[in-house]
Order: C-alpha cells, then sequence, then structure tokens
C-alpha cells in the first residue's frame, strides 16, 4: 500500500512512522508512507496556502488551488483510480471505526489531506471521495487524525502483524464485540488468580469462555455496541 499525506505539518510525522509495528511495515516494503508539504505546491514566492474567508468571520481556510495540485501530483502515477481512495480528515467526516479501516486497507493508495485552520475551502471536497473524523471534537488539524488512521489501516495489510489471528480478534473486529479479558503469568498475584478455564488446556471451552466475556465487557462497557450486536443477531 501507497498512502500520501499532504500537510503544512511534515515534521508531526517523523516519530510515530518511525517506530514501532509501521516502522516494520515500511522497511519490509508492505507499506510505503509519505509526506509532502502543502506549501511545496503553490506558486507564490510566500507560499501561501490560506486565505480570509469570503463574507468575514474568524479563522483562516486552505485556499483551493495548492491542494488540487497536490491531488492532481500524487494520482500520476499507474494506480487506476478504483483502487485509489482520496481523504480530507475533517471533524465533519464519517467517525473512523475498524470497519472503514478494513475497507481503505484494501486500496492501492490513500491520499490523505489534512485540514487546519478554519478548514478548507469548499470546493476541495469536489476533488476528495470521502470525509473521515476520528471523533465528535474539534482539534488544530488533521495531522494526529491522518496518524490515527495510518496506524490503524497499516496493521490491517496483511503480513503486517505476524499473527493473522491478532487482527481477526482485535477489539471491533468480530460482531460489533470488544475483545475478550486477557491474562499472562504469574497465574496468581496479590491474591487475584487467573480464571481456570484459561488454565485448563480445553481449547473448546476457552473459546466458549472467551465469547461470554466478550459480550459481557461490551455490555457494560459500551453499550452502544452491545445493543448494535443484538440487533445484528436477531436478523441473522
Amino acid at each position: 500500500m501507497r498512502i500520501d499525506v499532504v500537510t503544512i505539518f511534515p515534521q508531526m510525522f517523523s516519530g510515530p512512522l518511525d517506530v514501532s509495528l509501521i516502522k516494520r511495515a515500511r522497511a519490509a516494503g508492505l507499506a510505503k508512507i509519505n509526506i509532502y508539504n502543502l506549501r511545496d505546491f503553490t506558486a507564490d514566492r510566500h507560499q501561501t496556502v490560506d486565505d480570509r474567508p469570503y463574507g468575514g468571520g474568524a479563522g483562516m481556510i486552505f485556499k483551493p488551488e495548492p491542494v488540487y495540485r497536490a491531488i492532481k501530483y500524487l494520482s500520476r502515477n499507474k494506480i487506476r483510480p478504483a483502487n485509489r481512495r482520496i481523504i480530507y480528515l475533517s471533524p465533519q467526516g464519517r467517525v473512523f471505526n475498524q470497519s472503514i479501516a478494513r475497507r481503505l486497507a484494501k486500496y492501492q493508495q490513500l491520499i490523505l489531506i489534512c485540514g487546519h485552520y478554519e478548514g478548507v475551502d469548499e470546493r476541495v471536497l469536489d476533488w476528495v471521495d470521502e470525509e473521515i473524523s476520528i471523533g465528535d471534537y474539534v482539534l488544530t488539524g488533521g495531522e494526529l487524525p491522518a496518524l490515527v488512521l495510518i496506524d490503524c489501516v497499516v496493521r490491517q495489510i496483511p503480513g503486517v502483524v505476524a499473527k493473522k489471528e491478532s487482527v481477526q480478534n482485535d477489539s471491533f473486529s468480530q460482531e460489533y464485540l470488544l475483545d475478550w479479558p486477557q491474562y499472562t503469568r504469574p497465574p496468581v498475584y496479590q491474591g487475584r488468580k487467573v480464571p481456570a478455564v484459561l488454565l485448563s488446556g480445553n481449547h473448546q471451552k476457552i473459546e466458549e469462555w472467551r465469547r461470554q466475556e466478550a459480550i459481557r465487557a461490551t455490555r457494560k462497557k459500551r453499550p452502544d455496541l452491545y445493543r448494535q450486536w443484538l440487533e445484528r443477531k436477531k436478523k441473522c
């Protein structure tokens, strides 16, 4: 997968993309991540990317010209348009989730536009495929949402996570349910014991326990997801 990020703060990406799983994915050639400075796509000597909104109001907005040039430049490759997704990170977008991450991981190229200030000229939205938000709150810019999206999508790429089951059993990956409780050694710590079923070696019993605990955890921690799971179960 190729992921191209357009931002006015490229330095925000140097740390998170150079460690852990994403670093390994890049080193293995499973994910190619490029960071582009929006100012490099301007035409004036001041590298102006923003201007005051027509009609007045607080703040500045991104001008359409540099964003358009960036998208055109990053689309000039052999990847078919059907295998490319252009995304604007915006608080007005659809809230990001595991299902969206799995869908995006199937594309060959993602172009991520990081908004800033008061947003972008509305005409920019004519050139993107979708808007994505990471939650119902406002951040300074789209850089942190882009990093969240990259981290979540990259781990969906086959071969990035060594054990496929680790991805398949993540929270939100199965029927809207959260992950089950996890335990490791020692079997007893400060009087608290690991559930006996996990030490039994009976894999069928363990799977049954894990499913019931996932349901219980979802009902307790995320009743909204639990209701969705019940509705889906009824339809099935």
